[in-house]
């Protein structure tokens, strides 16, 4: 199995006429997106080596050690910026990276086969799991007491699912 990668940060955009980029970092203590390097795209491929860096208004402006020209930091607006999972600390018990989560295979609490989760978004609310089985896809809470079980060395985890409360009459919901 080749090591996956966990993204870490986003450029974005250019900054002044030094080649220097504007990124917003995903991990958990921003500045900590810069002792894991260098960060390369979604395939694999090296983008950029962060040489020196500066905290501003939400987020940071890296200077690399690659020579870039502004319209070439431009051209990367958008990019996300991965590392190795090997190269990331393990995780404390009970927190998993969310490139971790990915492709398991997801159980109900009778044994019934849901689907695989397929993302880990949070939209503001809370942390989700974004399911895809053969009833399509859906959204489930990522807490401890919605997802109890996660088996990563199995490639499984069971989640808790509550059948939908009656929210309307006999005509349908209010």
């Amino acid at each position: 199995m080749t090591d996956p990668l966990v993204c870490i940060a986003a450029i974005k955009g250019a900054h002044g006429v030094k080649g220097e980029a504007r990124i917003v970092s995903f991990t958990g203590e921003p500045e900590a997106c810069f002792s894991y390097r260098p960060w390369r795209d979604e395939t694999g491929k090296l983008v950029v080596t962060p040489k020196r860096w500066r905290a501003v208004k939400d987020g940071f402006v890296v200077a690399f050690e690659e020579s870039h020209q502004r319209e070439a930091i431009d051209a990367m607006k958008g990019t996300r910026l991965y590392v190795p999972r090997s190269t990331l600390p393990d995780p404390e018990d009970d927190e998993f990276y969310h490139a971790d989560l990915i492709g398991l295979a997801v159980f109900d609490t009778d044994g019934n086969a849901l689907g695989k989760i397929v993302a880990v978004p949070d939209f503001g609310a809370g942390t989700l799991i974004e399911i895809t089985g053969p009833d399509g896809v859906f959204f489930h809470p990522f807490t401890k007491d919605a997802v109890p079980e996660i088996d990563l060395d199995a490639g499984r985890c069971v989640i808790v699912v509550e059948e939908a409360e009656d929210a309307g009459d006999a005509d349908g919901p209010v």
